[in-house]
């Protein structure tokens, strides 16, 4: 492709909303354009990166015997009824587009196709003998942002590989997975991406089991906990550990005593001179379910440890059948307007015990008139513990669990953190990096086959759920990642393999004959070899091309200058920036073998 002749245009200044590198260079370089918030219009060059990546997608899923489909963009209201999912997406986390047909039926815009593709499986799927089967998709999906933000990083339309398996039981299921592990890996090293698998929390998605892959980007939004001996590492949010051992308690007695303005841990520890270690934190929360009941929620952690609200809404969501809901529709500490609602007189704040009367709740339509009281495990051992007397200015001390207080439902909610001990080894400590999840695979079980009732009949006649997995790959946020993991302060910095081009052929001076026969001459010889090649052919100064240049991130840049003299030209290398000069009848040579070595 001739520059003069391609829509490219680039701009020497970021666009003030462009908030990290990625963002800004893609802008920049005229790989993509904003039309709205969260919305982005592919150019030339990005989709040439766009269709390399699902080059190499594919080929690594039709490896593993999964076969290509392609599913509806618009799903019905009905589908994500059945699987007790339209609250969650349409309230809870409110990110699904939604709307009414001309026969005021109720639609969205896919976000994701676990509906879609079982009710296909229902259908059609009647044998154990069609199983294991495993579809697979590259779809725009639809996701109405709150905050969309980073260009493709968290945009409100976006392409993506999602994949789902079919089995007649975990044994399949889990061999599926392991598949896609490797497929996966596969994938990013292909696209040659410097990433970390790591376990995960299934979120929204649900299911038994789930891992991301990580590119690692100082610009990441998610945090990864991991040790050195390479045998752990987990998205904060899933992410476990030992926490430090408890100081013994100073406290003999049980008694209460007064702590005036001491509503803080801290404050508290100071006034008491105890160690936040011997402390019982009594934090209250607020759960909405999906059928409007609202239930008021203490959560009971050791005093220097904090709560992991991811994990303690997937606590909840367990609980939702005992109330007669599905799923969480929203988890907050209530503020002083919401306790309002449902208060019925002023919270004891900074002074809660586990024990906290129900009496504070008032009788309201749709509020749960009893306290849901959990306890971490960090808080469970703790012996002559000092906590709330449900009381302001006052704290107990001396306390025990089964004497003073009984013992609540007992749970993992701590956030792990940086400089813990690892549970498989205490002698590893846990170390933080950034990542941006570029994939996520998913072992779903039966939770939609049974909702949705997609059965088969097994060898022995009975009829029993199919068992599914569902594998993702963000394919324009993958793309983004490779230029967030790679660039300098003159532009991106492509990995080979999803470059838009391999070469760019630049004519500093498009008034010398022998420059542009040369560059025309070499331009078709790159071509005719594989190796795709740009030329910048433009009436523009040396400079301005050479700037752009390393702004789109070409890996090759071939100059046709001053070295034609003795029959060379000037070879750059884009990551790396050495220069070499090659005899012209060897360039076509030198640069295959460059890029076949580089994309391996």
């Amino acid at each position: 492709m001739r520059l003069s002749q391609m829509l490219f245009v680039t701009l020497r200044e970021a666009p003030a909303d462009a908030e990290i590198p990625s963002h800004q260079l893609l802008l920049r370089a005229g790989y993509i354009r904003r039309i709205a918030r969260g919305v982005y219009a592919y150019l030339p060059l990005m989709w040439r990166v766009l269709q390399k990546v699902s080059r190499i997608v594919r080929e690594e899923m039709d490896a593993t015997g999964a076969q290509e489909c392609l599913l509806p963009q618009l799903q019905p209201a009905e589908l994500w009824r059945e699987s007790g999912r339209w609250d969650t997406y349409t309230q809870a986390e409110g990110i699904m587009f939604s709307l009414r047909d001309r026969w005021d039926r109720e639609m969205s815009l896919g976000p994701t196709h676990e509906e879609v593709i079982t009710a296909i499986a229902r259908e059609l799927i009647r044998s154990y003998r069609q199983l294991p089967l495993h579809l697979y998709q590259l779809q725009t999906k639809f996701r109405d942002e709150i905050r969309p933000r980073f260009g493709l990083m968290r945009g409100r339309e976006f392409i993506m590989k999602d994949g789902y398996s079919f089995h007649a039981d975990e044994a399949s299921l889990k061999q599926t997975y392991a598949d896609m592990d490797r497929a996966y890996r596969n994938m990013f090293r292909r696209c040659g991406l410097q990433f970390r698998a790591v376990e995960a929390d299934s979120g929204a998605i649900g299911g038994s089991g789930s891992q991301e892959f990580m590119v690692l980007a100082d610009a990441g939004e998610d945090e990864v906990l991991y040790t050195e001996d390479g045998k752990y590492s987990a998205n904060v949010e899933k992410a476990v550990s030992l926490p430090p051992d408890p100081i013994p308690s100073p406290f003999t007695t049980y008694e209460k005593v007064p702590t005036p303005n001491t509503e803080t841990i801290a404050k508290m520890c100071a006034a008491l001179k105890c160690d936040p270690t011997q402390v019982v934190k009594d934090v209250l929360y607020q759960v909405v379910y999906d059928n409007g009941l609202t239930v008021l929620v203490i959560v009971s952690i050791r005093g220097d440890q904090d709560i992991n609200e991811v994990k303690l809404q997937n606590e909840l969501a367990k609980r939702a059948e005992t109330y007669a809901a599905k799923t969480v529709l929203a988890l907050s500490v209530p503020d002083a307007n919401t306790q309002a609602k449902w208060a019925a007189q002023p919270l004891p704040l900074g002074y809660i015990a586990p024990d906290l009367p129900d009496s504070y709740i008032a009788k309201r339509q749709g509020v749960h008139p009893t306290f849901l009281r959990l306890v971490d495990q960090t808080a469970v051992d703790l012996k002559n513990f000092a906590t709330g007397a449900n009381e302001v200015d006052f704290h107990v001390v001396g306390a025990n669990w089964g004497e003073q207080f009984p013992l609540p439902d007992v749970v993992d909610v701590r956030k792990a953190c940086v400089g813990d001990r690892a549970v498989h080894d205490p002698s590893q400590i846990l170390q933080s990096a950034r990542g941006i999840e570029v994939g996520h695979i998913f072992q779903l079980g039966t939770k939609y086959s049974q909702a949705m009732g997609a059965t088969f009949t097994d060898e022995d006649g009975t009829e029993r759920p199919l068992v599914m997995g569902c594998y993702g790959v963000g394919v324009s946020r993958l793309a983004q990642a490779a230029v967030e993991q790679s660039f300098d302060e003159d532009g991106i910095i492509w990995p080979v393999a999803i470059a838009p081009y391999h070469a760019i052929i630049v004519i500093p001076n498009t008034g010398d004959a022998q420059q542009v026969a040369v560059a025309e001459t070499l331009y078709a010889e790159l071509n005719q070899a594989g190796i795709e090649t740009l030329l910048d052919d433009r009436d523009e100064r040396a400079g301005v091309k050479f700037k752009d240049a390393d702004l789109i991130g070409i890996p090759y840049r071939i100059v046709t200058g001053r070295s034609l003299k003795q029959g060379k030209v000037e070879v750059v290398t884009r990551a790396t920036k050495a220069s070499q000069e090659v005899p012209v009848s060897e360039v076509a040579s030198t640069l295959k073998q460059w890029v076949t070595e580089a994309i391996g």
